[in-house]
Parts: C-alpha cells; sequence; structure tokens
C-alpha cells in the first residue's frame, strides 16, 4: 500500500452525534478515468475536491474507509489565523519576511474559508476572537513582544495586561494576546457539505478504495486498487492526513498523540465573549464552546503514536483536562459527557507540507500538519488548484516537500 494504514482515533467526539447529510457514492469500475484523482476524503480532501471541480477539471475522490470517517471526526475545530509557531519565534526559525508571509497567508486562507462556507451555505459558523494567555513558551514581556511584530505584519492584536485580562474574562494569567475573527464550527458537517458540493458539480466519490501501487509518469498517473481495479489520470493528490504517503514524512514533522473531552451542556456557565483560549505552553491547553453550549477542552499532546498506549491513557489524561479546565476556569463545570484521542500532526516550525510528492512525478501531498489543521487544507486547496490549471502561488515555496 502507498500510505501506512493508522488506528487514527479511539473515543467518541461530540461531532459523531450529528446526524451527516447524506453524501452520494459511485462503484468504482475496473478502469476508471478522471483529470485528478483525489485520495482521502476528510476535511483535506473535501476542500481540495471541491476547489479542482470548481475549477472545471473531472475529480475522482477515493478513500480506504468512506466519508469523513478519518482523523476529521477527531478535530477540536480552532479554525484559527493564528499559527502554533508564534510570529517572533518562526522569523527566528525562516526569517522575518517569510514568517511574516506565512502568518498573513493563515489569515488569508481563513477569511477565504470563511467567504466559501457563506457562497456554499455550509455548516453554519460562529465568528470567534482568541485569547492567548502567557506561558513557558512566551511570559508576559514575549507576549507584549510578540503583539507587535503581529501589528507590524498588519494583524490586528491586542495586549492584555493581568488586571485587563482579569476584569474582561475573569482569568488569572500574568497577560494574554486578544486575536480578532476566527471561525467555529463543526469539522464533520464541513468536510460533507465540500463533498457534497463537489459530487454536486459532477466529482465522483468510491469507497471503500484502497490504493496499493502507483506508476507516474511525465504525463500521467496509474493507480492500482486492493480490489485489482485500475485508475487514470493526469494527477493524483494524496490528502490522506497522518496517513504519510510512502511512509515517510517530510522532515521536521512527526505524527504524535493527542487528547480532547467535551463536557456537559452549560450554557450560563461559560466564559465571556465564549472566544478560544490557548496557551503559549508546551505542551498547551486549549478549548472552545459548541453550539448547544459545551466546553471542549484537549492537548496533553505526547511525542508517540503507539495506538494501545494512546488509548490506555484516555481517562488519565481526560482527569488531566478536567483539572487544568477548573484550575483556569473554576467556575464551569468540568463534567465530561464526550472524550477521545487521536494521532495528529506536528511540525518543528508550525507549517504544513503543501506540494510534489518527490518521487512520484504528478502527485500532491497535502499534509496539515500543525495545529491549524482545516485552515491549513484551505490553503493546500489553494496551491494544488493553482498548480493543476497552470497558474503558480505566491506563497508555494513556504509548504515544499523537505526531504
Amino acid at each position: 500500500m502507498l500510505t501506512r494504514r493508522r488506528d487514527l482515533r479511539t473515543g467518541r467526539s461530540p461531532w459523531q452525534d450529528r446526524r451527516l447529510p447524506a453524501i452520494e457514492t459511485t462503484r468504482l469500475s475496473d478502469k476508471a478515468e478522471a483529470d485528478v484523482v483525489v485520495i482521502g476524503a476528510g476535511i483535506s480532501g473535501a476542500m481540495v475536491a471541491d476547489a479542482l471541480s470548481d475549477a472545471g477539471l473531472s475529480v475522482l475522490i477515493v478513500d480506504r474507509r468512506g466519508p469523513v470517517k478519518g482523523s476529521t471526526v477527531a478535530s477540536t475545530a480552532l479554525l484559527q489565523y493564528e499559527i502554533d509557531q508564534p510570529l517572533t519565534l518562526l522569523s527566528r526559525q525562516i526569517g522575518e519576511a517569510d514568517a511574516v508571509r506565512a502568518w498573513r497567508r493563515s489569515r488569508l486562507a481563513l477569511d477565504g474559508l470563511g467567504a466559501r462556507i457563506r457562497d456554499l451555505g455550509l455548516s453554519p459558523m460562529r465568528p470567534r476572537d482568541s485569547l492567548y494567555l502567557a506561558g513557558d513558551v512566551l511570559d508576559a514581556t514575549g507576549l507584549e513582544r510578540e503583539g507587535e511584530a503581529r501589528r507590524r505584519a498588519g494583524l490586528e492584536t491586542r495586549f492584555l495586561d493581568a488586571a485587563a485580562l482579569k476584569a474582561r474574562f475573569g482569568i488569572a494569567r500574568e497577560a494574554a494576546l486578544l486575536g480578532f475573527d476566527n471561525i467555529e464550527l463543526d469539522p464533520r458537517l464541513l468536510a460533507a457539505g465540500f463533498l457534497r458540493a463537489a459530487i454536486a458539480r459532477g466529482a465522483r466519490l468510491s469507497c471503500p478504495v484502497e490504493i496499493v501501487e502507483a506508476d507516474t509518469g511525465p504525463r500521467s498517473v496509474r493507480l492500482k486498487t486492493d480490489a485489482g481495479g485500475l485508475i487514470r489520470a493526469r494527477h493524483a493528490v494524496f490528502c490522506t492526513g497522518y496517513e504519510i504517503p510512502l511512509g515517510k514524512a517530510p522532515k521536521g514533522h512527526q505524527a504524535i498523540s493527542t487528547w480532547a473531552m467535551a463536557t456537559v451542556p452549560q450554557t450560563r456557565r461559560l466564559w465571556p465573549e465564549r472566544c478560544f483560549i490557548w496557551e503559549a505552553s508546551d505542551p498547551y491547553l486549549y478549548m472552545r464552546t459548541t453550539s448547544d453550549g459545551r466546553i471542549i477542552c484537549g492537548g496533553e499532546d505526547e511525542d508517540f503514536v503507539d495506538e494501545d498506549k494512546r488509548d490506555a491513557l484516555i481517562a488519565e489524561k481526560t482527569k488531566t483536562l478536567q483539572r487544568k479546565l477548573a484550575a483556569l476556569l473554576p467556575g464551569v463545570s468540568t463534567e465530561v459527557d464526550y472524550a477521545w484521542t487521536g494521532t495528529f500532526g506536528a511540525s518543528g516550525n508550525g507549517l504544513p507540507t503543501i506540494g510534489p510528492l518527490p518521487g512520484l512525478d504528478n502527485c500532491w501531498a497535502v499534509m496539515g500538519f500543525g495545529g491549524n489543521g482545516i485552515t491549513y487544507s484551505r490553503i493546500g486547496a489553494e496551491i494544488v488548484r493553482a498548480a493543476l490549471t497552470g497558474r503558480d502561488d505566491p506563497d508555494r515555496d513556504l509548504y515544499a516537500f523537505k526531504a
């Protein structure tokens, strides 16, 4: 097989209790053709299929499980433009000019994603600001410098000292940065919406289909399936998330384990403004609310991908998340309705990998590694659409595959 099979998640997220609209699938013939084969029917594959079908290309989507049955279900979906790696720290890694480009592109991508959701009438979304709390990565002084760097880059940010933070949000930390205009939604419904939009334009979705072999050349790609079928296409786009194509992660990227929980509904006990909350710490705690008044709280990431070990830690990690949530927001309930764990990706600089796969002509990968996976999926869809329609993307070099 071309991609490693992983046990991507365990437990249950609140998204799984919401009924999805029907997603039409078609039986894959022994010999199929398309302009582009999109491998993976999660949020990245759905966005890529939407973008390419909208550009007039014939698209075939295949998935070894089924539509929206992988990591997307485990996403906590804090759709932010803020990158995991602070602008000041990213500037030291890749240079200030490129760091500013990466942060600005993330802002543009999130704005574009919001516009696309509205245009297609997809999953309901709510605007949310984000509160970035001082921690062991950036203290109050570091946050103040970070805020200044973001404002110089044209990204409106407000610095809150301890008194202002306590007065406005009731949180006792030494400082925070307030960012603006992020998005809260249901990631499973969003992915389903993009798949349905692509299918309505003529895209086809077939599953379960396992791609086991690829024969690539300068003009085409031939993909063999586990059932012995053959797919011919001009291009293939791997949107397989943390089941990495060829089993080789790009330089600086790794799969990690993470845990999350959702509380009972408690609309009257939520914090003011219901903004996203996350920390300038490693590992960091993060949280958001849902439309029915739950708190989703996640974090406690660890650098391993042993599924049995990961799953065995659900109870312990959930208790840790409860304890941290109670310490930060003493007035809320930490009673748990949902708890889950999953395998996700991280990168050394917080940026994803998007671009041609080394050694496979006409094959692309959209790997949304980092904490901004859904925002990065949008960037991936934009870059792939530009390349496959004969145009260039000015930021493509930022995300190129590094072997």
